[in-house]
């Protein structure tokens, strides 16, 4: 259980504090790190934004399934989101450099690594496996979100995320092929300009930059 478990990480952490309830940690925290998997997600990042604290993001599900309920908890002070997901945390950065981004965004570029799966075709992958599908060329990810980049099933669901996380209209938000993954994502501004982010393919950079923001680790 929850209680047993937090117990145990007390006794191994003497003089830390240890809370086992989701809704607590925005009590005790200056950054809460929400990485629940799915909707059971939605409970911190609700508390965490209504708490005025930064929320670094790493449960896509509280945006895309409860948009409506997190957009008017991002109006209170203090409250921020960070996305972790390393296509979101690069347009993030890369947002850094506009003053007035409503009327300067041309378009988001969210990057796609293609997957086990990119140039094959449909016939072939009639009979493909599960080992296969979770042989990500470039991420090291769990069972779950690996199988969803290789059905690109996650491509799509980060297309709403970046929806809702920068206001920008569907019609504007744009998915390019790129295998080696070294270019999380773009953004294009009106006067043509493209400004990326690029690093090795490691979600220690999103997630540093999540916690330290505004500032670098």
């Amino acid at each position: 259980s929850d209680v047993c478990s937090s117990d145990l990480v007390a006794k191994a952490l003497p003089g830390v504090e240890v809370v086992a309830e989701q809704t607590a940690l925005a009590e005790v925290a200056d950054v809460v790190v929400n990485a629940v998997v799915g909707f059971a997600g939605l409970s911190v990042t609700t508390s965490t934004l209504q708490q005025g604290k930064r929320l670094a993001l790493a449960n896509k599900e509280s945006l895309i399934a409860a948009g409506p309920v997190v957009q008017p908890l991002r109006k209170i002070s203090g409250a921020h989101i960070v996305p972790v997901d390393s296509e979101h945390c690069a347009i993030h950065q890369c947002l850094r450099s506009s003053e007035n981004e409503e009327r300067e965004v041309k378009r988001l570029l969210l990057t796609a690594s293609g997957g086990p799966f990119r140039g094959r075709t449909k016939d072939s992958l009639a009979h493909v496996t599960v080992e296969e599908a979770l042989k990500h060329p470039t991420w090291s990810m769990g069972p779950k979100i690996t199988v969803d980049s290789s059905t690109l099933m996650n491509k799509g669901l980060e297309v709403i995320e970046a929806h809702e996380l920068f206001g920008t209209s569907f019609d504007r938000i744009d998915v390019v092929v790129h295998p080696q993954s070294v270019v999380h994502s773009m953004v294009e501004f009106t006067d043509g300009a493209v400004i990326a982010q690029l690093s090795m393919p490691d979600m220690r950079l999103p997630i540093a930059y999540a916690l330290s923001y505004p500032q670098r680790a």
